[in-house]
């Protein structure tokens, strides 16, 4: 059974950096056609894909975020992490990891429980 657990600071300050790291379990990160996502919510608001990065080692990005955003991976930990660059409180969401088969943009196959990161002073 795949397993995905979300980790975060759950509180940053504006114009710091957001770090949120994805746990995997019961699957490697690396197994072909394979794409782990970012996902957030913010409150009261739509979910918004934010970027992933392949079994290969590729990455992807929202262009509205991708200035802002990198996503990296450690294959001997099994962890997926996200970083979001100068944040302001419009990055106050819950984010959630994501597996998906194909396609960075399909639905997920499997879903972590996300992570709520308030972003405030």
């Amino acid at each position: 059974q795949v397993q995905l657990l979300e980790s975060g600071p759950g509180l940053v300050k504006p114009s710091q950096t957001l770090s949120v790291t994805c746990t995997v379990s019961g699957a490697s990160l690396t197994a072909a056609g394979y794409f782990w996502s970012w996902i957030r919510q913010p409150p009261g608001k739509e979910e918004e894909w934010m970027g992933a990065i392949a079994y290969s080692g590729d990455t992807y990005y929202s262009p509205s975020l991708k200035s802002r955003t990198s996503i990296s991976r450690d294959t001997s930990k099994s962890q997926i992490t996200l970083q979001l660059r100068s944040v302001t409180p419009e990055d106050t969401a819950v984010y959630y990891c994501c597996r998906t088969y194909g396609s960075a943009r399909r639905e997920c196959t499997s879903r972590g429980q996300g992570t709520l990161v308030t972003v405030s002073s």
